[in-house]
């Protein structure tokens, strides 16, 4: 800003050296030549602080829409529960054939605790308290 203001500050003096030697009556057309390059600083440092904040604004709309949605889809969820019964065959059969009935319940609490882990990060207020929600039918 300080070259700015130096380059200002020789316009300025510019104008009334000019106004020295040309006398009065040419006045308002220098202050008026001064005063349009005063406002042509200002529209050019407006719109450079315009262009940078809708930047930063396209920027953080950029950054919230590439991020992870807090549900996933049906499919994904689909999948997940494929994949975990899938697994729970071979898982069952090492578990029981290892460590007998204590082992297959070890097993299948694993495999039910990775499911409802799973089920309260695609449903955020599965397992939430129901405070909030009132029937109106059954209030007096």
């Amino acid at each position: 800003m300080d070259a700015r203001d130096a380059e200002l500050k020789k316009e300025l003096n510019a104008s009334l050296q000019a106004r020295r030697e040309l006398g009065e009556e040419y006045e308002s057309a220098l202050v008026d030549s001064f005063l349009e390059k005063v406002d042509q600083r200002i529209d050019g440092a407006v719109e450079r602080r315009v262009r940078r904040q809708l930047a930063e604004r396209q920027m953080t709309v950029a950054r919230d829409s590439r991020s992870p949605k807090a549900t996933d889809s049906w499919g994904e969820r689909f999948g997940f529960g494929i994949v975990s019964l899938v697994l729970a065959v071979p898982l069952s059969a090492i578990g029981g054939g290892v460590g007998q009935l204590p082992g297959l319940l070890v097993t299948w609490a694993g495999i039910v605790g990775v499911n409802v882990v799973q089920a309260a990060r695609t449903n955020p207020g599965l397992f939430g308290s129901r405070k909030g929600r009132q029937d109106d039918d059954w209030e007096d």
